[in-house]
Order: C-alpha cells, then sequence, then structure tokens
C-alpha cells in the first residue's frame, strides 16, 4: 500500500538513529513511487533519508551492501549505506517504519530521456555497472520473487476486476484488460538465459547525470534506487530499462511512442562497456522481446491497482485518487508494448538477430 507521509516529528527521529549525521536537517524528495525519501545536509556532506515501503524486508539491506562495496571495488560511483545506532544499515522505529541513510552521490535525474547521446551515456554506464558485478559471489536475500512473473499479474488483475466490479473506473480498466490479456497471448516465450547480477528497476529516473547543460547532461555519476538488485535475466532489467528511456513523451502520459534512436544509442553504448559478459544468442534473443514483455506486464499491474488503489504512490497534485492516476499510467504502458510491436524488427537488426 502507499504510505502516509511522515510527520516532520517522525523524520526527526529517523535522523536521530544516524549517529554519522551531526547538524542535520531534512526536506522532501520527490520522484519515488513506493519509498519515501529525503535530502539531508549534515555537516559533513550530502545524505538521502528513506523511509522503506514495506514490500521490501529489512534484508534488502544487505543485498544493497554487497553491490554497493563491489561497485566500489571496481572504480564506479556508488552509495554507502550509514550505520544505526543499532548497529545494522537501517533503523527500525516500530509503526513508523524502517528508515535508512546512504551517502547521496552527485547529479541529477532526467524524467525523459534529452536525446541519443545521453542515452548512449546511460546505456555505458548500465554495462559497466553489469560487468563489475559479473563475477560477484553473494546470495541474495529477501528477493520479491515472481515479481516479472507476467501470469501471476494478470491474475491479480482478474482478481481485482472481480473483487471491484462497482469501483468508479471498473468499465475503463475492464476494456483495458481484455486488451492485456489478448497482447499476452501474441507474445513469444523466451528461452532458457542466464540469471545476471541486475539493478532491478532501471527506469531512466534512476541514472544521475552530472549537470543540465549540453555537455554536463551527457556524463553520468551513477545508479540510484538499490533496493531491487539480485540475479535475474539480461531481458528483465534491460527491457524495464528500455520501456522506460525509448517513451520520450514520458510515463505519465495516455500515448507513447518507441524512439528507435534512442534504443539504438542506449544498445550501442552498453554492448561497448558490458563485452566482458558475452551475451550469448539466446540472450541477444530474448532482449528482443524483453521491452515487449515488461510494457504488458507493466500495464497489467498499475490497471490492477487502479482498482485497488493501495501499492503505488501517486500524484496528489494531479488526480483525484491513486486510481485515476494509475489507470493513466496503466494506459500508458499498454501504448508503449503496441508502439514497441512497430519496431520489433527494427530492433532485432540492431541485435544481430532474427525478429521470432
Amino acid at each position: 500500500m502507499a504510505l502516509a507521509p511522515p510527520s516532520a516529528d517522525t523524520v526527526a527521529r529517523a535522523l536521530e538513529q544516524f549517529p554519522a549525521l551531526r547538524g542535520a536537517s531534512a526536506a522532501p524528495l520527490s520522484g519515488g513511487l513506493i519509498n519515501q525519501s529525503f535530502a539531508v545536509t549534515a555537516e559533513d556532506g550530502e545524505y538521502v533519508l528513506q523511509r522503506v515501503h514495506p514490500v521490501f524486508a529489512p534484508e534488502v539491506h544487505e543485498n544493497i551492501a554487497a553491490v554497493t562495496e563491489r561497485l566500489r571495488e571496481r572504480g564506479e560511483p556508488s552509495p554507502r549505506l550509514q550505520v544505526s545506532r543499532g548497529g545494522r544499515p537501517w533503523a527500525d522505529l516500530g509503526a513508523e517504519g524502517i528508515w535508512r541513510v546512504m551517502t547521496r552521490l552527485p547529479g541529477l535525474s532526467f524524467d525523459r530521456v534529452q536525446g541519443p547521446e545521453q542515452a548512449r551515456a546511460a546505456g555505458a554506464l548500465v554495462g559497466r555497472f553489469h560487468a563489475a558485478l559479473g563475477d560477484l559471489e553473494f546470495e541474495f536475500k529477501a528477493l520479491r520473487l515472481g515479481v516479472h512473473d507476467t501470469p501471476a499479474h494478470l491474475r491479480t488483475l482478474s482478481q481485482a476486476l472481480a473483487e471491484h466490479g462497482q469501483h468508479r473506473l471498473f468499465p475503463e480498466v475492464d476494456e483495458l484488460a481484455a486488451q492485456i490479456v489478448a497482447g499476452y497471448g501474441a507474445l513469444p516465450l523466451p528461452g532458457e538465459v542466464p540469471l545476471r547480477v541486475c539493478h532491478g528497476d532501471l527506469k531512466f529516473n534512476n541514472i544521475l547525470f552530472s549537470g543540465t547543460g549540453p555537455e554536463e547532461q551527457v556524463v553520468t555519476t551513477g545508479i540510484i534506487d538499490l533496493d531491487t538488485v539480485g540475479r535475474m535475466p539480461l531481458h528483465h532489467e534491460l527491457g524495464d530499462a528500455w520501456r522506460s528511456w525509448c517513451n520520450r513523451g514520458g510515463e505519465d502520459q495516455k500515448a507513447a511512442s518507441f524512439d528507435l534512436e534512442v534504443f539504438a544509442a542506449s544498445l550501442e553504448g552498453y554492448l561497448k562497456t558490458a563485452n566482458t559478459l558475452a551475451l550469448a544468442p539466446e540472450e541477444r534473443r530474448a532482449l528482443v522481446h524483453g521491452v515487449e514483455w515488461i510494457s504488458l506486464e507493466l500495464a497489467a499491474r498499475f490497471a490492477a491497482d487502479a482498482l485497488r488503489e493501495a501499492y503505488f504512490g501517486w500524484d496528489r497534485a494531479r488526480f483525484p485518487a491513486a486510481g485515476e492516476h494509475n489507470l493513466l499510467r496503466a494506459q500508458g504502458q499498454w501504448a508503449m508494448h503496441r508502439a514497441a510491436l512497430q519496431t520489433r524488427e527494427a530492433r532485432a537488426g540492431l541485435l544481430q538477430v532474427d525478429a521470432g
């Protein structure tokens, strides 16, 4: 479920749990759909304070620590978790939730790709991220199993329709759900592929850049939001990235188009820096359909929550309730799915495989 905003007193209590934060003050950070984030200024630097959504178990911080340590060992920028008074990289405030503090990487994020050169830089950063973690031997904990189990998401959507027949948005969601189910039946199944250590949520605003100017916006400074790190097929990771990066209109729009130039540039950047992974032909074939699967899957998830109004955060300034925002997101992801299908042959050519 979406979290209610914490009180100022709760934020102050959370800051007090981390002794490294001397003279700290916090201000809300916007942009996240799940966790609640605050920019922190302390005597010795900049940090990010977050209240972690209950969907993430506290043990995910062990995953984050393992990944960020390896990235720093390989010379890649990565935030560092701070230890709480309890000796752990998080603090438990009981009814007020689990909180953490990380050093804040320099840079800023963009909700939308500004052009092919920025996409190429982002792809290169992700390639370095994957290459640096390619030999990481670590048993990831508290993983969200089934996060890309598309049949399970479709069952959740069906259940939401069965349970919320009187919902104000039911007719629109019901019509959209029928299209999503039909689209699922038309997609080819991916073959057997290896599991890679991945970020797990590469929407574009999780990539940081040094500034907004023409030269600065193509210089990456790091990747953030690491709750979802773990092993997964590469087509899930990059499919999720491309459904975000290649939608130049943004994700809060009903219409969508697939920017093939952004796709080509990001793929080129990625392949140059991830060359140590030696992608197998079956991985490249799966990458053709990854964006198609992920956009359909996310359309189903948003459509279900348009009726349940219980998981994704939403923009209270733009929408009367969570349902309306999630319905728009579902419609936008379905439009992205259809736009991606129209570029399948071209994307397969760039990946040097058959479209299938």
